[in-house]
């Protein structure tokens, strides 16, 4: 029996996707909720599974095509023997046949059919790659890591070797498509910076007293919290949420001629993985420990790099915070998050010399930016929210305190 492999009902944000991998191939057993293709939307990765035991017989969609909710994609026929196969008659003339060209290439030379153009396209032996692939196949990847080797120039006549300079290296060009979540981030950004005044403005904070109150705690918070270690980040959740229940501006959007103002502190964290940066959203962040706060950055990091974060977890968000400062970045201008109205930069912490009571003193210091639109907020809220965020860290207390 036939069982068909569809695409997952996309929600209602996401339109389409985009075949991102197939981890079976024509004529390959596979088993029940086993992985067998990615599906990659302008948000996330869907992982799709095998709803039976058998074996792949078709693949409708190759990598890179686009997709639609519910699209027939692959077929996969139930009933595979052990030794990785089903009856001939159980499948279709057009299935038989591609079954058994598989099998036979795969007895002459295991690779897949891009890494197979591509070596076409090259001259490039088969025989002589060594696959990374399971079971030793050859991927498309191990005929790029050889085209990306600089080739040594054949040997020429020595009448020619006085002519013309021997060619010691190629300077290698490579043009790949941009994936769908890339896309998606190149038009939100543009998009951000037609639709907005925005502005940023800089403040410093002393990064002293929370240096001193993690190094204290440091330990025991990892012991009572079951592992979950205390970072910066906690804090400047804490503090962003309390400063923009100060500043309600800052926690608003635009929507159309209309202001809506937010009656809960959803705050997204800006994730950097392989695929792109990903802002997961921590919800009623006002309600949330320091401890739920850091335990819930560490499971979207690890969802994040796996590719499994969900839709639903990307959305909904009223304001963002970004940390360029763990790859190094001293100071930069955050881009907004639409329809979000401002977003929190975090940067490097360095010591530098600061005055304090007509003395120099030696500090570790942060420079925080906060970008934000100037036609939701006016500079002045802009700066004292800023404010609000640095006394707060400078003086952690005032969290407790509520002052």
């Amino acid at each position: 029996m036939a069982i068909e492999i569809k695409v997952p009902q996309f929600p209602e944000s996401v339109e389409e996707g985009s075949i991102a991998t197939w981890h079976k191939q024509v004529g390959e057993a596979v088993t029940r909720d086993e992985l067998v293709v990615d599906i990659e939307t302008d948000k996330t990765v869907l992982e799709v599974v095998a709803t039976e035991d058998g074996i792949l017989t078709d693949i409708l969609k190759q990598d890179g095509d686009t997709v639609l909710s519910q699209e027939l994609i692959g077929k996969i026929e139930s009933g595979a023997t052990a030794s990785g196969s089903v009856k001939p008659d159980k499948m279709s003339p057009t299935a038989v046949a591609s079954v058994e060209a598989e099998t036979e290439a795969q007895a002459q030379l295991a690779a897949n059919p891009a890494a197979k153009k591509l070596a076409e396209e090259n001259n490039i032996d088969l025989a002589t790659l060594k696959g990374t692939g399971k079971g030793g196949r050859i991927l498309k990847e191990d005929v790029q890591n050889v085209l990306a080797v600089p080739k040594v120039p054949d040997t020429v006549p020595p009448a020619a070797k006085v002519s013309a300079p021997a060619v010691t290296s190629e300077r290698v060009e490579k043009r790949v498509p941009m994936t769908r979540l890339r896309v998606t981030i190149a038009k939100r950004l543009l998009d951000a910076q037609h639709n907005a005044a925005m502005l940023t403005t800089f403040n410093e904070v002393n990064m002293g007293p929370l240096m001193d109150l993690r190094k204290q705690y440091k330990e025991l918070f990892e012991k009572t919290h079951n592992g979950t270690r205390l970072g910066f980040m906690g804090f400047f959740v804490k503090a962003a949420a309390e400063a923009l229940k100060r500043f309600p501006a800052v926690n608003a959007s635009i929507d159309g001629n209309d202001i809506v103002y937010h009656g809960f502190y959803d705050i997204g964290v800006a994730v950097s993985t392989e695929r792109g940066l990903v802002v997961p959203v921590l919800r009623d962040c006002d309600r949330m420990s320091i401890a739920e706060v850091e335990g819930g950055i560490r499971d979207y990091a690890v969802a994040a790099k796996d590719g499994k974060l969900a839709i639903e977890d990307m959305t909904g968000g009223t304001f963002t915070i970004t940390n360029g400062g763990v790859f190094g970045s001293l100071l930069s201008t955050p881009i907004l998050n639409p329809p979000q109205t401002a977003i929190l930069g975090m940067h490097k912490i360095q010591e530098r010399p600061m005055a304090v009571n007509g003395e120099v003193v030696v500090q570790p210091m942060m420079y925080l930016a906060l970008s934000y639109d100037h036609r939701m907020i006016d500079g002045k809220d802009a700066v004292q929210f800023l404010i609000a965020i640095k006394d707060m860290l400078e003086d952690p207390a005032r969290m407790l305190l509520d002052v």
